[in-house]
């Protein structure tokens, strides 16, 4: 059974920054996912995918975190992060982390195209 569990979550004020970190816990690893991604979510918000990494460590962004947060694949370490700066009070959301195996050629921020999802971790950022 898949399991992807996530780190680093906290309360920090606006500007300031967090990173989030990703692994399995399970026989699978990070290198047998072919996309992984991070979500977030807020009670008043339909989830929003917020930035993926694919093929060729090809990443894809949200527009709304593009130049403040940063993905990243650490398979040595079995680790995806994600790397928030100049955080802001809309960014105070559950962050997920979730994976998919099958191949795809293009990188996707739609939570249907994965079928793995860790827990969540909660981010808030205080003004």
């Amino acid at each position: 059974q898949v399991q992807l569990v996530e780190s680093g979550g906290g309360s920090v004020q606006s500007g300031g920054s967090l990173r989030l970190s990703c692994t399995t816990t399970s026989a699978y690893t990070l290198s047998n996912f072919f996309l992984i991604a991070w979500f977030r979510q807020t009670p008043e918000k339909e989830r929003e995918g917020v930035a993926s990494v694919g093929e060729l460590g090809r990443t894809t962004y949200a527009d709304s975190v593009k130049g403040r947060f940063a993905i990243s694949l650490d398979n040595a370490e079995n680790t995806v992060y994600l790397q928030m700066n100049n955080l802001s009070p809309e960014d105070t959301a559950m962050y997920y982390c979730a994976a998919d195996e099958r191949y795809s050629a293009r990188n996707s921020l739609l939570g249907q195209d994965y079928a793995y999802w860790g827990q969540g971790t909660q981010v808030t950022v205080s003004s």
